[in-house]
């Protein structure tokens, strides 16, 4: 376990807080699952801009370069390190932490890697996130829980529009089955355990999030960036698949507005079930031209050697997200186009490659402030 605490840089920061929540994240105690991720610490970081306490558990941080290290975020919360399929180790971060609000995004979050290792992925997206639905039933602190699956849980048909919330779930492959199946065991706690507790719960689905600090292996952008920082040619699998893209801060904006109706108690249940929180239309494009705008606005020279989908590797070539439910009833809608959610996450990584003594921490909260002031322009 590593202790952090609240720093002077942080508070700085809070003074001139740019806030869609009034307020409301201001002390509260929440826990973030998958703290050390790449979504995970962009969410930590806007938790910490905004006055809360986060406490965080994961496993250790993989990438030296990612978010959570480069922002320092370790010295900033109260960060416990282990495995989320050790239920002791899960339930006594509960019993010393009290949240109040959970939000969960730890995961096997690859789906090469969950053809590569499918035990490993079903036992970390299903038994993991099982534990801390456990966790959730035996402590009674937490009166908000936002448990993140994925766009890919949906039984994946290959239509044109995009897929809601009461589609069908399923899965061709293990990652996709495992998301799938995590649902399931969600909604069978939702509806047989926490239906009469003052715990008020909801699972959300975001498409294939982008940004910078994310160092992942097998996924398009980081891929891109190292070929880019490298002067290496990128080889990319199937350059035709469409996918959702959309800026990492999209779908967390949805998270904490549905983890804060979730957590008031007049109308917390109105909000339990499941939350599709997708980008613009014109944000699913394929991965060929997600690479081309991607190097355009890194304004550089990048060799791409475009091959096919490997046999036998069930990948989806279309799949789009609905988000007409979040915008009825959460007000929430996307902010960025295509050309947007590419340039906030190249400028993040040229931040980091360019400028060697730069405070990625305060670059980040720059950022958050850039994206909500176009959301308010938008509204």
């Amino acid at each position: 376990m590593q202790n952090g605490k609240f720093g002077k840089q942080n508070l700085h920061f809070m003074k001139n807080d740019n806030d869609p929540f009034d307020g409301f994240y201001k002390g509260k105690r929440v826990l973030v699952t998958g703290h050390t991720g790449f979504k995970g610490s962009w969410l930590t970081s806007w938790l910490l801009k905004m006055g809360a306490k986060v406490s965080g558990l994961a496993l250790a941080p993989k990438f030296e370069k990612g978010l959570y290290t480069s922002a320092g975020l370790e010295t900033q919360i109260k960060s416990y390190i282990g495995d989320i399929r050790n239920f002791e180790f899960v339930n006594n971060v509960f019993k010393k932490e009290k949240p109040e609000i959970i939000i969960h995004l730890a995961a096997q979050a690859i789906v090469f890697e969950a053809l590569e290792n499918p035990y490993e992925t079903f036992d970390v997206n299903i038994k993991g996130s099982l534990n801390i639905l456990e966790a959730c039933r035996k402590n009674t602190s937490a009166l908000s829980l936002v448990y993140i699956t994925s766009d890919k849980c949906y039984k994946n048909k290959e239509w044109v529009w995009g897929y809601r919330e009461n589609d069908e779930l399923g899965g061709f492959d293990p990652y996709s089955a495992s998301k799938a199946a995590a649902e399931l065991v969600f909604h069978s706690y939702l509806e047989t355990f926490f239906n009469h507790t003052s715990l008020n719960a909801a699972s959300a689905r975001a498409g294939n999030v982008i940004g910078g600090g994310d160092w992942s292996d097998y996924r398009i952008i980081p891929d891109t960036v190292r070929s880019v920082i490298n002067k290496k040619s990128l080889e990319i699998r199937n350059p035709s698949s469409t996918r959702p893209w959309q800026y990492v801060l999209e779908p967390l904006r949805g998270y904490l507005s549905l983890a804060k109706l979730l957590y008031e108690k007049n109308s917390g249940k109105d909000y339990r079930g499941s939350w599709n929180f997708g980008p613009l239309v014109e944000n699913n494009v394929n991965v060929r031209t997600l690479i081309e705008k991607t190097v355009k606005s890194w304004d550089c020279k990048l060799k791409v050697n475009y091959g096919a989908t490997e046999p036998g590797k069930n990948e989806s070539v279309l799949l789009f997200l609905s988000y007409e439910k979040a915008f009825h009833l959460l007000n929430w809608k996307p902010a960025l186009n295509i050309d947007q959610t590419i340039s906030f996450t190249v400028d993040w990584y040229k931040k980091q490659h360019m400028d060697k003594k730069a405070g990625m921490l305060e670059f980040t909260y720059k950022q958050i402030d850039n994206y909500l002031n176009i959301v308010k322009n938008k509204q």
